[in-house]
C-alpha cells in the first residue's frame, strides 16, 4: 500500500496576463520517484515553486502528512523537510564543500563556527550520497556532476523527506548521470520521496515510479510504472500524434560545401580528422561526453586554430584567424551553452538577432542599420515561430525553446552555407524540439549543409542522413542512414572498431 506524504489539490496560480496553473492536483507517495513532465510553459516550475515555498498558490489545498499546511516560505518548506535543487546550481564556488552544505546552519562552539564538526558531519553526508571528495575541497575545483551531488548532500543534511530535482542531468556526463541515478535509487530505498523534472524521457522511463503530465497549466494525465512509454508521454505532453516526430524528406545533395582534410584539433593533437559535407545534407556527430565533438566544431568556426591539415569551404582553402573569418565564409555556429555563448540574456530579441549581422549590415562606418535589423527580426520571428510579446522583449524572459530559436534566428538571418549545431535541443521541451527538427529538414531542402552534435541517440537516429562517430578525439567510423542503429553507434562511440 502506498502512503501519500504530499497532496496538492486544485492549485491555481495567476500572474499578470497568464494563468500559470489551473486547478492542478498531484499526490506524492513516500519513497517514490515521481516524474513531472510537460512542455515549457506547462506549469512545472510554478508547481515546484509552490511545493518549495518560493511562491504561494492563489487557491487550492496542500496537505503534508495528512495535515493541511500553508507553505508560505522556503523556511517553512525546509522545516517540513522539502528541499528544491534548482537546475542552475546555487553554490558558493569560493567556499569549501562542507561550508556549502551547512551554509546558514553552521554549528557553533562558544559563539565561533565549529569547522571540525562541520567537516565531520559533511563527510558523513557525502558518504551517504556516494561523493568521494574531501569536505575541505573548494567547490570551484569540482566537476558539474560533483557539484550536483553537493546540492543533493545539502538536501540530505537537513533530513529532507521530499527532494525536488529540476533537470538534474542537463549538464552531466553519462558517467555522472549514472552516479546520480544510483543516488536517487538509494534515497528512494531510504524512504525519501523524489520529484524529478526532466525533458529527457529516457531518464523518466528508467527512473520514475509514476509520471504526472502537465499541459498548458492543467493536468494532462498520470501514468503508472507499467504505462510509462516514450510515445505515450509525448502524446500526452503535446496533445497530438507523434508518429511523424522525426519526419524527414528526401533531398538531393548539391556541391560539396565543407572538406576537412587531416585536421589536427588542439585538444586532441594525436589524431587526424577528415570528412566532408555537401549542400542539403544533415550529418550528425555522435560520441560520448569528452569525445572531442565540441572541440571539432570550435575549430571549424575559427574559435580555435587547427595544428595541421586543411579546411575547404566551397572548394576554397580557408585559414580562419577567428570566428569573424568563418562567418564571412558562410559558416554559423549555434553553441551548446546558449545562455553563456548563444544569446545576451539582458538584451532584447531584436538586438540579439541583429548581433551576427552587425558588420555585414552596418551603414557607413560603424553605424547600426536599424531598418535591416528590424526586417531580419520580423522575418525570423515569423519563420521560426518565436513566441514573444514583441521584438523588444528581453530574451531572459523567454522560454528555453524560444531562446534557442533566437540563437538560430541570429545566424539564419545571414543565410549561411554551413550550419553547425552543438546540442541544438538541449534543455528545451518536446514541442520546441520538433519545431527545430522541422526547421533542420527545411533548411536542408534549401541547400544548407548541416553538421550537428547530439548526445540524444533518438535525435542522431532520427535526423541524420549519415553519422560520424567520435571516440577520444578521433572519428572511429561513419554510418549511413540505413546502417544507423543504437548498437552500431555505441560500438564506435566506445572505440570498438572492426578491422
Amino acid at each position: 500500500m502506498t502512503e501519500p506524504i504530499f497532496d496538492i489539490v486544485d492549485a491555481s496560480k495567476r500572474f499578470p496576463g497568464v494563468l500559470a496553473l489551473n486547478k492542478v492536483s498531484m499526490t506524492l507517495n513516500r519513497g517514490e520517484v515521481l516524474a513531472v513532465i510537460g512542455e515549457n510553459g506547462a506549469g512545472k516550475s510554478t508547481l515546484m515553486k509552490i511545493l518549495a515555498g518560493v511562491q504561494t498558490p492563489d487557491s487550492g489545498t496542500i496537505k503534508f502528512d495528512g495535515q493541511v499546511v500553508d507553505i508560505d516560505s522556503v523556511h517553512t518548506a525546509m522545516d517540513l523537510g522539502i528541499a528544491l535543487i534548482h537546475q542552475e546550481l546555487n553554490l558558493c564556488d569560493n567556499l569549501s564543500v562542507s561550508a556549502n552544505i551547512f551554509l546558514g546552519r553552521e554549528y557553533r562552539k562558544a559563539g565561533v563556527i565549529d569547522k571540525p564538526r562541520i567537516a565531520k558531519e559533511a563527510k558523513s553526508v557525502l558518504e551517504r550520497v556516494g561523493l568521494d571528495v574531501s569536505p575541505n575541497t573548494i567547490v570551484s575545483s569540482l566537476s558539474i556532476g560533483q557539484q550536483q551531488m553537493v546540492e543533493i548532500a545539502k538536501a540530505v543534511s537537513v533530513d529532507a523527506r521530499v527532494i525536488i530535482m529540476d533537470e538534474p542531468t542537463s549538464s552531466l556526463s553519462q558517467h555522472e548521470t549514472e552516479a546520480l541515478f544510483k543516488v536517487v535509487n538509494e534515497l528512494r530505498d531510504q524512504g525519501v520521496s523524489i520529484v524529478y523534472i526532466s525533458h529527457r524521457l529516457g531518464e523518466v522511463k528508467e527512473l520514475a515510479d509514476r509520471v504526472v503530465v502537465l499541459r498548458d497549466g492543467e493536468n494532462a494525465g498520470d501514468l503508472d510504472r507499467d504505462e510509462v512509454d516514450h510515445d505515450r508521454m509525448v502524446q500526452m505532453m503535446v496533445g497530438r500524434d507523434v508518429s511523424q516526430f522525426y519526419e524527414r524528406h528526401p533531398h538531393e545533395t548539391g556541391d560539396r560545401i565543407l572538406e576537412v582534410n587531416d585536421v589536427v584539433v588542439p585538444a586532441n593533437p594525436g589524431h587526424l580528422i577528415s570528412f566532408s559535407i555537401s549542400a542539403g545534407e544533415i550529418v550528425g556527430i555522435s560520441g560520448l561526453v569528452g569525445a572531442g565533438r565540441t572541440e571539432l566544431l570550435q575549430v571549424l568556426f575559427g574559435v580555435d586554430r587547427p595544428l595541421g591539415g586543411s579546411i575547404k569551404i566551397g572548394g576554397a582553402t580557408q585559414s580562419f584567424k577567428g570566428p569573424r573569418d568563418a562567418i564571412r565564409a558562410g559558416i554559423a555556429l549555434v553553441p551548446e551553452d546558449r545562455k553563456q555563448q548563444g544569446v545576451v540574456l539582458e538584451m532584447a530579441v531584436r538586438e540579439n538577432i541583429g548581433l551576427a549581422g552587425l558588420e555585414q549590415n552596418q551603414r557607413g562606418k560603424g553605424l547600426l542599420n536599424r531598418t535591416q535589423e528590424q526586417r531580419d527580426t520580423t522575418a525570423m520571428i515569423g519563420k521560426l515561430r518565436i513566441k514573444t510579446p514583441s521584438d523588444r522583449q528581453i530574451v531572459h524572459y523567454l522560454s528555453g525553446g524560444n531562446q534557442q530559436k533566437v540563437v538560430l534566428g541570429k545566424w539564419l538571418s545571414l543565410a549561411p552555407k554551413l550550419l553547425l549545431l552543438d546540442e541544438p535541443t538541449r534543455g528545451i521541451d518536446i514541442g520546441a524540439k520538433q519545431e527545430i527538427y522541422d526547421l533542420m529538414d527545411r533548411l536542408a531542402g534549401q541547400g544548407v549543409a548541416i553538421l550537428f552534435v547530439s548526445s540524444e541517440m533518438e535525435e542522431i537516429l532520427g535526423m541524420s542522413d549519415r553519422t560520424l562517430v567520435m571516440h577520444e578525439g578521433r572519428i572511429t567510423g561513419e554510418l549511413q542512414r540505413d546502417e544507423l542503429s543504437e548498437e552500431a553507434v555505441m560500438q564506435l562511440a566506445t572505440g570498438n572498431i572492426e578491422n
